[in-house]
């Protein structure tokens, strides 16, 4: 914007004075230079070279001046012959106030001086006066070197930016900006850095006050934790002792309830016995009733088909009785209007004779005007005279005129003949025409019924198919249960499951959806591959039986939690990935005798349940006999863990277990396991044959679709006989006919044309004999026509003549009418639309009595359905009430069941419950010994108050056990033994003293109270653990190290202070450059995009042209590209390599235009800028040239094309004279003395050269 005042007050280039420059020798002035100046001349004239010298004097580098030093400009230098030792090139400008400013550039030795009016001046000065008036040697926005046209055009998005950065002088700040950009990044990472490591002394600081914290709490934790060990193991003890007095209590009252439940039982299953008799007569007499309503319903299901299929046809047979009333409704119209054209053609018929007969009268009245008796004598005597000379002709004259008669006679028939046809030819037209219709409709009626048949058959198969694989499956489906039903048969399997055990599968199983890790409880994963091993597995396994596997220890953490929530029973968990194996020892497998490892004797599903198993069996061995397992674990150098068939375990530590009933009942569970599998197959299987039982009610619906299929079947069948004799008989009957009328039509119009025309021939034969007739006439009347007054004797008999002949021409009108209106009223009388009326009214009548017929069947058939109905109705009733009995029966029998499954129920309850409370007990007794064992090995000193700690049995071995990592091998799965027993006794008499225990712990009773409290407890002595574990080893110094670590953080945090304030600082620095480079690019971007569009439509001379302008980084666009895109006029868009030379030169003048309206410079030099222009754009190119040299700015152009320089102002001719080198010399020439047009030859060679 700050040049746009140069619009109003720039000068021109005046002339240029040059002194040995290139080809220029001596002392040369080229010009003057007017507002538009062309400058032409020969190729290698030195053109070009004034284009240097133009540049040179504007001060541009040696470089782009084609030489390689300043020396190398003097005229000759370049061959060894330079003219002088030094030479100029003088610019004179001319101010628009009528001033002259002279710019001189100096070549001296190998550098340059520069001048204005004389006065010497530094470079810069020089530069700086030059912009002054709007010259910018950077952006070289005064000249266009040859050439540069082209690659304007085709420069690259990213060169286009610099072209744009040149002419903004955004470049000028980009060093700057990439200066203060590395600063602002660098005092930014500075910062980023100093950040962090105030960061880490930050967390060094915390570290060191952690470590002092530690170091204060270590001992207060130690001596808590041995309190809270101490008081968990007294609240332990308390609460085992108690329930083991509470569970001997309870045994005793459980034993006396079972012995009172086996007396109620046994007097239930009598009278069960009894109720079974009296239910098996009842079924019998059930089935015979059930085969009652079974045979009613098939013979139901027989008639309704026939029923439906007699309804279709009647509703088919009212349709045709429909259709047929409308057939006869349309006849009988039919018939009315024919009736109507026979009364008017009739009527018409009789008018006409009318007009016959009135006629006839009126000639009659009128009289002709007779001659006198003698002249009619006399005219009597020369017509006999007359006649007697044309004798032979006359003879001749009536032959030919009865031929003709004949042939007007054959000629009339012969027309009525293709009247009569083309009249048939409308009617079968018409009867097509209806007939195709109504095929029209039977092809509709065939199709959508077609459709319908084909969608019912679709549904047919489809439901077919259904019921066969339905009833194929419902036999193997039943076959199956029977089966199944067999096998729980023979397992005895009582159907109420303890509710108990369902809930613990529910929440397995919920725990299995939920937690993808888990895999199930071990009796469910794996089985005995042999029944006689169930017991001795059994023993092996032990409590870890019910144990559920896992795939990780924190899915099992879930899971307990989840278990928690669901307030379900304790379960053992074991994880995969944290349990410790010992591998399988391989030796065992060849021990020899019937010992086998136990794990070989099991099969187990998945395979990545080994590892449990292993876990839980270790190396244990099986075999046959006690004897054989007790040599196999004592005998030899090396103990083993064996376990005999009965179920007596032999441990490494010398403890034996023998089989006890507790173990042999578990071992039962293997086959609940199989029995639980039978379950669920029978469950399956019923649940499959009510759906299936869904399906096999189909077959009524089947027959129904084959019913409806059959009678749309019947309809197609006649629709298409309909169809195809209509198409094959009535159709080709009327095309046969209509061929026929067609051929006699064609076979008449050559008679009908041979009649007229030898009728024309004949009549013009008659006129010839007549003129010969009248020429004898004449002579024989020629004295009796001057008597009467006339010419000759025909006028008088053509007056008579005439008038009989208008009367016969009359008549025949009457006739030819009459006979056509009779030919048309005999046609219609023989159309037989009463005919058709009758036909369709037979045809009525017939459909109307098979109709009577069929609703009369449709009525018995519905009749019978209804009959049939209620026989079904009844024997239902009958089956109904006979089931209510049954019923009755059958609950009375499930009220016994009932109460013999809750007798059952509640013995098994109670044998369960006298088994959980031994269990239990021993459980507790072992829980006891082992919590007494643990206080002794852990040091826990316990108060007593009677008995000591050495009464507590720690046998050697146990660590041995231990470290082999099989938990079934330790004490608290033995303590069932002799051995066990002792030990509980002895262990009985140690009697602890509670009275340290708080009191409030003492009264809990709800298990949940004591588990919660145990929870808390081992949490608290974990994390106390846990605590000391990480402050093992305090760190004493840790107040000296605080202190340190405080002064350093201190330091940082003043050094991230001074870090962040500098890039701060760097970052406004770099905004503010940053915006001043914007600013100026944009400034320049903006206005070359605003008048790009313009001035291209301009050179293009089109308002459809359009060129644009689009920085490829809106935000800072002098980093990446421009995109520049132009719309030849009539084109659609293409990409700027895809445009013609010509094209590619005109968006570029138009971006050069552009850019020199944004910093115009005075004047304007352009190099053979036509080079690629067709004469169409150079005219256009000149004329928007010549608009701009007027308003605007000084265009001098260097060019080889006439079209173009002719359009200048003057003309500055440059021509070569040989000497040593090519010496150039000007001649110039105003052409605005000129008018277009009147340039004489003369001036023309003047102005080629």
């Amino acid at each position: 914007n700050e040049y746009k005042s140069y619009l109003r007050i720039m000068g021109i280039l005046q002339r240029l004075e040059v002194e040995n420059f290139k080809s220029y020798k001596g002392y040369q002035v080229i010009g003057p230079f007017t507002k538009f100046s062309a400058i032409i001349g020969p190729n290698g004239a030195g053109k070009s070279n004034l284009m240097d010298a133009i540049s040179f004097v504007l001060g541009d580098k040696t470089s782009n001046l084609r030489v390689r030093s300043l020396k190398d400009l003097i005229h000759g230098a370049v061959v060894g012959k330079a003219a002088a030792n030094r030479a100029y090139v003088t610019a004179v400008y001319k101010e628009p106030s009528g001033e002259e400013i002279h710019f001189t550039r100096t070549i001296i030795g190998n550098g340059s001086e520069y001048r204005i009016d004389g006065k010497v001046l530094s470079p810069n000065d020089y530069q700086s006066k030059l912009e002054s008036l709007g010259i910018l040697i950077k952006a070289k926005n005064f000249l266009v070197f040859q050439g540069a046209v082209e690659s304007i055009a085709m420069k690259t998005p990213k060169e286009r930016t610099d072209l744009f950065e040149q002419i903004s002088r955004s470049d000028e700040l980009k060093g700057e900006y990439e200066r203060l950009k590395e600063e602002m990044i660098k005092a930014q990472e500075d910062t980023n850095f100093s950040y962090h490591k105030r960061k880490g002394i930050a967390a060094e600081k915390r570290e060191a006050r952690a470590e002092k914290e530690e170091a204060d709490k270590f001992q207060s934790l130690t001596k808590d934790l041995n309190n809270t060990r101490l008081e968990n193991q007294l609240f332990k003890l308390y609460h085992t002792d108690r329930k083991i007095n509470g569970l001997k209590d309870d045994l005793n009252v459980i034993n006396k309830k079972l012995t009172n439940e086996n007396r109620r039982k046994e007097k239930v299953e009598t009278e069960l016995r009894k109720k079974k008799a009296e239910i098996a007569k009842i079924q019998r007499e059930q089935q015979v009733l059930d085969k009652n309503v079974k045979s009613r319903e098939i013979e139901l299901n027989l008639k309704r088909p026939k029923y439906i299929k007699t309804k279709e046809k009647v509703t088919h047979l009212q349709k045709k009785v429909d259709t047929t009333k409308k057939a006869i409704t349309k006849a009988e119209m039919s018939h009315d209007n024919h009736q109507i054209v026979v009364a008017d053609l009739e009527k018409e018929l009789s008018e006409v004779q009318s007009m016959i007969e009135a006629y006839e009268e009126d000639n009659q009245e009128s009289q002709e005007i007779e001659l006198e008796d003698a002249q009619m004598q006399e005219y009597n005597t020369l017509k006999e005279k007359a006649s007697q000379q044309t004798a032979s002709l006359r003879q001749s004259l009536t032959k030919i005129k009865r031929q003709q008669q004949s042939d007007e006679e054959a000629l009339e028939q012969t027309r009525q003949k293709k009247v009569d046809l083309e009249l048939r030819q409308v009617q079968l037209n018409e009867q097509k025409t209806q007939l195709e219709e109504r095929i029209a409709k039977l092809e509709q009626y065939i199709s959508q019924n077609s459709q319908t048949v084909n969608k019912l058959k679709q549904d047919k198969d489809k439901l077919a198919a259904e019921i066969r694989i339905a009833n194929q499956r419902y036999s193997e489906i039943q076959s199956n249960l029977e089966g199944v039903q067999s096998e729980l048969r023979d397992a005895k399997v009582d159907k109420h499951e303890s509710a108990r055990n369902q809930r613990k599968a529910e929440t397995l199983e919920s725990m299995k959806r939920l937690f993808p890790g888990v895999y199930g409880r071990l009796i469910d994963l794996c089985e005995p591959v042999h029944r006689r091993y169930q017991v001795a597995i059994t023993k092996v396994l032990g409590k870890n039986m019910d144990a559920i596997v896992v795939d990780t220890e924190q899915c099992g953490r879930d899971c307990i939690q989840y278990m928690k929530e669901q307030r379900s029973e304790p379960s053992t968990f074991i994880p995969l990935d944290t349990i410790q194996v010992k591998p399988t020892n391989e030796k065992l497998r060849n021990l020899g005798g019937s010992a086998k490892l136990i794990i070989d004797v099991i099969r187990y599903d998945p395979p990545q349940i080994k590892k449990a198993l292993q876990y839980a069996c270790g190396n244990s061995l099986v075999c046959d006999t006690m004897e054989e397992a007790r040599k196999l674990c004592f005998s030899g150098s090396e103990r083993h863990k064996a376990v005999a068939l009965d179920g007596t375990l032999f441990s490494k530590s010398g403890i034996i277990s023998g089989g006890a009933s507790d173990i042999k009942r578990k071992a039962k569970r293997w086959d609940e396991k199989a029995v639980d599998g039978l379950k669920r197959s029978r469950d399956r299987c019923l649940d499959e044959l009510k759906e299936l039982n869904v399906i096999r009610r189909k077959e009524p619906e089947l027959n129904n679709l084959t019913s409806q299929i059959n009678g749309l079947e019947t309809r197609l069948k006649y629709s298409k006989r309909d169809r195809d004799s209509s198409i094959d008989q009535t159709m080709s009957e009327y095309n046969k006919e209509a061929n026929t009328i067609e051929t006699e039509l064609e076979d008449l119009q050559p008679v009908l044309e041979n009649l007229e025309k030898q009728i024309d021939d004949r009549s013009e034969k008659i006129d010839g004999i007549q003129d010969r007739l009248n020429v004898v006439e004449d002579k024989v009347f020629k004295e009796f026509c001057k008597e009467l007054g006339i010419d000759n004797i025909r006028q008088y008999e053509e007056k008579q003549l005439s008038k009989r002949q208008e009367k016969a021409k009359k008549r025949l009108e009457f006739a030819n009418h009459q006979s056509k209106l009779q030919s048309q009223l005999d046609f219609e009388r023989r159309r037989n639309t009463k005919g058709q009326v009758k036909k369709y009214e037979d045809q009525l009548v017939a459909d109307q009595q098979d109709l009577k017929d069929l609703l009369e069947e449709e009525k018995q058939q519905l009749k019978s359905i209804n009959q049939t109905q209620e026989s079904l109705h009844v024997a239902i009733e009958e089956r109904e009430a006979f089931k209510s009995q049954t019923e009755e029966v059958e609950t009375e029998l499930r009220e016994i069941r009932k109460i013999q499954s809750e007798h059952i129920k509640e013995v098994a309850k109670i044998q369960k419950q006298i088994n959980n409370q031994e269990v239990n007990l021993e459980q507790m007794r072992a829980e006891r010994h082992g919590l007494l064992k643990t206080c002794k090995l852990e040091d826990v000193k316990l108060p007593l108050k009677h008995g000591s700690m050495d009464d507590i049995h720690n046998p050697v071995g146990t660590q041995s056990s231990e470290v082999d990592g099989d938990p079934s091998t330790t004490e608290y799965e033995s303590l069932s033994g002799q051995a066990s027993a002792k030990i509980f006794e002895r262990e009985s008499r140690i009697i602890l003293d509670y009275s340290s225990l708080p009191r409030n712990f003492k009264e809990y009773e709800d298990e949940k109270e004591i588990e919660y409290q145990l929870e808390i407890y081992e949490k608290k002595i974990e994390t106390m653990q846990n605590t000391l574990q990480r402050i093992i080893a305090p760190n004493m110094k840790a107040v000296e190290k605080l202190d340190t670590v405080k002064e350093k953080l201190q330091e940082t945090t003043n050094e991230f202070e001074i870090a962040r304030r500098k890039a701060k600082k760097a970052k406004n620095d770099f905004e503010m450059i940053q915006k001043k480079r914007f600013d100026r690019f944009m400034n320049a971007f903006e206005h070359v995009s605003a008048k790009i569009d313009e001035i291209y439509k301009h050179l293009a001379n089109s308002p459809s042209a359009q060129a644009f302008l689009g920085p490829e980084n809106p935000e800072e666009p002098y980093l990446d590209g421009i995109s520049y895109n132009c719309v030849a006029p009539g084109k659609r868009f293409r990409p700027m390599d895809n445009l013609s030379g010509g094209e590619k030169t005109v968006a570029a003048l138009a971006l050069l235009f552009a850019i020199h309206s944004y910093q115009p410079s005075p004047f304007f030099v352009l190099d053979e800028i036509d080079a690629a222009l067709d004469n169409t754009n150079i005219n256009r190119v000149a004329r928007y040239i010549r608009k701009q040299t007027d308003d605007d700015f000084q265009c001098v152009i260097i060019s080889l094309k006439e079209e173009f320089y002719t359009k200048a102002d003057c003309l500055i001719g440059i021509y070569p004279e040989e000497d040593n080198c090519i010496v150039s010399k000007t001649l110039s020439m105003d052409l605005t003395k000129y008018v277009p047009g009147q340039v004489g030859d003369e001036e023309e060679d003047e102005i080629g050269i």
